[in-house]
């Protein structure tokens, strides 16, 4: 056992302010399904992005970052970091549009957006696959990591004397049980609190997760054995520093770091982004991002959030991890591979002090409840608001679906427990996510911009995926899969699309006077309502998305040589950077909020 009675002290009073949250808005939080699901409207724009920050760190990414480091080196990150390129779209070209919709939920939109019964059953399949499918997926991951962590940190764990358990052909660890029961907990405070709450104490735990990994990092680097960051430069090589991977060359002649053939490079920087649905990346914005830009204040709030949201994911947050990922190479040569997740645990079981040891343990419990709060509040928001409401019981009152809300929090708890009891590795469960869902990402943008998309253009674009993927993955790994599979699934949305009726005119003008995106490909539509004031000015919102993967990218270069002792070279890249935010800053400020997309 390694925990001292003040790291006991400290995580139950961690557990005990978050289910004090949870009683404080419960009250609120019941009182509709608006305020249950996007808090009434009226998040700030730093509680909003804060919140996705904290979803998206969860306790799967710091044992992710530090397999990927051991792997190919700081460059290896960009097998993630490429989605800042979508992310950053959602920023400028989705985040107002989202909160202008007024709906509830992402799915909600289908039924906004086209016409008929295929949107009708569009939105019904569409609640089920994300909002019970594909969360149980996400959460059943993100419990698998939580159950390592247990596992690292107290060998020999029982479950109140008993080392596992096996129910119907399920098998259940006792660190999977104890992962249970902390669940169980996150359930109850996002059943009872709503997005409130969830929001409120995502906030409260990414400050504990956060200000924790950065302790971690210094206390392990400034280790006897690591010797600061000169120490930990020359007892490791020199790829490991490497910030950018190396095109089209080979590990054999640079040593290890990170190397993609150019058709690699492609798939990754070049398609993934915007062809794959993946949680927090979205290519068209949805998911719990969508969730928290329609809880934001007004569209201003919503673009905020969705700024800092990306910032804070892809500049800030990462280099705890990747300096502690660089200390368990020199602290632990010797795991294997596939064990090198651990090394991040065991720097921290093995370095950090009573007290401490207790505040990164609850660090971790911060960034899984986080989580699977909010994987569960959205996942509820679907199957409620999306499926209950709108097909079973349409005229019911708000108390009962607030009441069947809380009802499928829990079950989605029980069942990712089972899904969790199944998996092997977190990477398989990525890669099948990434290529389930490609080819959706272009109909999830074009949907906003062009008149002709319809509801079959959508599922077609979700179920061809599904058809070609088993025929496909026994020969060609991934990611060259996904030239495959999104040629695919792009010939036959595109063909489904011409040769299904479009959506009736009456629904697409309600849509263009509701959202009035603008642009050429509305122009029938637009034609036909001249006394709609249309966002235009698309030039802009392109210089800003440009400005703001520079603003994120050369942040986190910069941050990232300063910490490293290159400072000369790291003031630099923060000075490039501060210019990009000025572009952003001046354009939002000269033109008004009003006419942000004029």
């Amino acid at each position: 056992m390694y925990l001292a009675t003040v790291d006991w002290f400290i995580i139950l009073a961690y557990f005990a302010f978050s289910m004090s949250i949870a009683l404080y808005f419960s009250k609120r939080a019941g009182a509709s399904t608006d305020e249950f699901f996007l808090s009434g409207r009226k998040l700030p724009w730093y509680v909003a992005g804060t919140a996705m920050v904290a979803t998206t760190f969860a306790a799967d990414t710091p044992l992710a970052v530090t397999e990927l480091v051991a792997q190919n080196g700081i460059a290896g990150n960009w097998l993630w970091w490429n989605m800042l390129f979508g992310g950053m779209l959602t920023v400028f070209f989705f985040a107002r549009l989202w909160r202008r919709a007024g709906i509830l939920t992402d799915v909600e939109f289908t039924e906004l957006r086209y016409s008929g019964k295929p949107a009708a059953f569009l939105r019904g399949f569409r609640a089920i696959y994300l909002g019970l499918f594909m969360n149980l997926i996400i959460m059943g991951w993100v419990n698998l990591a939580m159950e390592r962590i247990l596992t690292v940190m107290f060998p020999g764990l029982t479950f109140f004397g008993i080392a596992g358990v096996s129910f119907l052909g399920f098998e259940f660890s006792a660190a999977l049980l104890w992962v249970g029961l902390i669940m169980f907990l996150v359930a109850v405070y996002s059943s009872m609190a709503g997005l409130w709450g969830v929001a409120i104490t995502d906030t409260f735990q990414f400050v504990v997760a956060m200000g924790g990994s950065i302790a971690l990092a210094v206390i392990a680097v400034n280790d006897p054995a690591i010797g600061g960051i000169a120490g930990l430069k020359a007892q490791l090589p020199e790829w490991l520093f490497e910030f950018t991977p190396t095109i089209g060359g080979s590990s054999a002649t640079v040593g290890g770091a990170l190397t993609m053939s150019f058709a690699a490079f492609i798939a990754y920087i070049g398609i993934q982004w915007w062809a794959s649905w993946y949680p927090g990346a979205d290519p068209g914005g949805g998911g719990y991002v969508a969730q928290r830009m329609m809880s934001a204040k007004d569209e201003k709030h919503s673009l905020f959030a969705t700024l800092w949201f990306i910032i804070a994911h892809y500049a800030i947050r990462p280099w705890p991890w990747i300096i502690v990922a660089l200390v368990s190479l020199v602290l632990y040569p010797d795991l294997d591979m596939a064990r090198k997740g651990d090394g991040f645990i065991m720097v921290m079981r093995d370095l950090l002090p009573p007290g401490m040891l207790g505040l990164m343990l609850a660090a971790f419990f911060a960034a899984y409840m986080s989580t699977i709060a909010t994987q569960l509040n959205w996942g509820a928001s679907y199957l409620v608001n999306d499926f209950y409401r709108r097909f079973i019981r349409p005229d019911g009152e708000e108390r009962d679906y607030v009441r069947m809300a809380r009802i499928a929090t829990l079950l989605s708890m029980v069942i990712s427990l089972l899904v969790t009891s199944k998996l092997d590795r977190i990477s398989d469960a990525w890669v099948f996510i990434l290529e389930a869902s490609a080819g959706i990402g272009l109909v999830l943008i074009l949907r906003w911009w062009w008149w002709r998309i319809n509801a079959w253009s959508e599922i077609a674009a979700m179920v061809a995926p599904l058809i070609i993927l088993p025929f496909i993955k026994p020969y060609v790994a991934f990611p060259y899969t996904l030239f495959i599979i999104v040629s695919w699934a792009t010939v036959v949305w595109l063909a489904v699309t011409y040769l299904t009726p479009p959506t009736d005119e009456k629904t697409l003008r309600a849509f263009y006077e509701r959202i009035h995106p603008g642009g050429y490909l509305w122009k029938p539509i637009a034609d036909q309502l001249p006394h709609v004031l249309s966002d235009s000015g698309y030039l802009n919102l392109f210089i800003d998305w440009l400005a703001g993967i520079i603003l994120v990218l050369f942040t986190l270069f910069g941050v990232g040589h300063v910490i490293l002792g290159e400072t000369g070279l790291g003031l630099l890249y923060l000075g490039i950077a501060a210019l990009a935010a000025g572009v952003i800053y001046w354009h939002l400020s000269r033109i008004g909020w009003d006419q942000v997309g004029d």
